[in-house]
């Protein structure tokens, strides 16, 4: 491509620092031992991020201004008392974060491996990598190859298959998370064996069936959302389709990861995740747990292919249960809140409509306030109470109903019942 046609077209200073920044959150992903490789799928990331941003380059665009901050940066490194390079208008803005791209070190870097050699001798000028003349080889805990690394991205690869065996609101929920992302809706499909909650997801774009094999067959991701009664039957059904290749992931409540591994073929990968409703609107909270032969990176595929559907977090399998009854149920417990709330307005006088619609947007607006301030709810509590006002009154009469014990009784019952469940699923495994 010829080069003049590309710097006719002047980039402004925001658009170089987004271009760095999305840059730097790639990069270091991709280094297995030091270097920095930036080949053609990393650019067209970027290309995708920057368009979405309201940037309008092309790959080769992208390509080329990289080589002109890369030039610049070897400029000054080797001419520390030069003027700033004329190339690169407002150079000082960039030079920090160019330093933090090119001078991070992957921790392989000390075992010999000259970062700084390597990232001008092992990228092309068109931007492929070169993976010939390592000068070693990776050691044993980092054998990953470059495609394993890009299948944690989704953004990476967007041609991952994604299967849902069940069509209820927790596939729905995940569903339009992952099509949030860089996951095209050609490439998932989903099962049921009726037609009544398929609809939702044919709007999507999403294809439907109603074998589950022809799910497990097409997909490289499988989520089994479906009652826990059922897990047991459908596992038995897809378990001889289930290879190496597949994640089988549970958003089943109470089905422990060693019911999942003792009905699937021996080495498969498991996952255990427990989301909640909100994922509906991207503001969920997910937790899941692997199974003993999920690997690290398993983990993260699932977590960059969830991260839209709102927090999600990876913990040990003694905690989904309790997930289970603070956060899957525990949106029920909010919802009977703001109900009453809404049903104290209108005793007073307030019409049922506002009173509901106030009562929502308060949850709403005291949630969001929770989690951006960072602050302790008793310490947001007592911001809002005031020496003999209204508030600290409400509370009073709070605390002689027992709402905080009844709460916490709440959770402790949801919990016991999701580890009930969990035994009775494992029971209903070994019959």
């Amino acid at each position: 491509m010829d080069d003049s046609g590309i710097k006719k077209q002047n980039w402004d200073v925001k658009e170089t620092e987004l271009f760095l920044e999305i840059l730097k959150e790639l990069d270091m992903k991709k280094c297995l031992d030091g270097r920095k490789v930036r080949n053609n799928r990393l650019f067209k990331v970027a290309h995708r991020r920057m368009t979405a941003a309201g940037y309008h380059r092309s790959v080769d665009q992208l390509k080329f201004r990289w080589k002109l901050l890369k030039s610049a940066y070897y400029k000054c490194k080797r001419e520390p008392n030069s003027p700033a390079p004329t190339k690169i208008q407002g150079w000082w803005r960039y030079e920090k974060t160019m330093i933090a791209i090119m001078e991070s070190r992957h921790p392989l870097v000390g075992a010999g491996v000259n970062s700084e050699r390597n990232d001008e001798v092992t990228e092309d000028s068109d931007g492929e990598a070169s993976m010939l003349h390592w000068p070693q080889p990776c050691p044993d805990n980092t054998t990953q190859n470059l495609d394993l690394i890009i299948k944690m991205d989704p953004e990476m690869d967007s041609q991952l298959k994604i299967g849902f065996i069940g069509a209820g609101n927790m596939a729905f929920g995940i569903a339009k998370g992952i099509l949030s992302g860089s996951v095209l809706p050609v490439n998932v499909k989903v099962s049921a064996p009726s037609s009544r909650n398929l609809g939702r997801f044919q709007e999507l774009g999403i294809a439907v069936t109603h074998s589950n094999i022809e799910v497990v067959c097409g997909s490289d991701v499988v989520f089994v959302s479906v009652k826990p009664h059922l897990v047991p039957p459908v596992l038995n059904e897809i378990s001889q389709h289930v290879t190496d290749r597949h994640i089988i992931v549970s958003v089943a409540a109470g089905v422990t990861l060693a019911t999942l591994e003792e009905l699937l073929p021996e080495n498969s990968v498991t996952i255990r995740l427990m989301p909640n409703l909100p994922c509906v609107v991207q503001e969920g909270a997910l937790l899941f747990a692997r199974g003993s032969h999920a690997k690290q990176e398993d983990g993260a595929l699932l977590r960059s292919l969830l991260h839209h559907c709102g927090l999600v977090e990876e913990g040990p399998e003694a905690w989904i249960d309790i997930h289970t009854g603070l956060s899957g149920s525990g949106v029920a417990f909010v919802y009977l809140f703001a109900e009453a709330l809404a049903e104290g307005a209108v005793k007073m006088g307030m019409p049922s409509a506002l009173a509901h619609s106030i009562a929502s947007q308060t949850v709403l607006g005291a949630g969001r306030l929770l989690r951006d301030s960072g602050k302790h709810p008793a310490q947001l509590r007592s911001e809002v109470c005031t020496p003999g006002g209204t508030t600290i009154y409400g509370l009073h009469t709070l605390e002689q109903g027992g709402v905080r014990a009844s709460t916490m009784s709440a959770v402790e019952s949801a919990t016991d019942r999701a580890r009930e469940l969990g035994r009775k699923s494992a029971a209903g495994s070994r019959k």
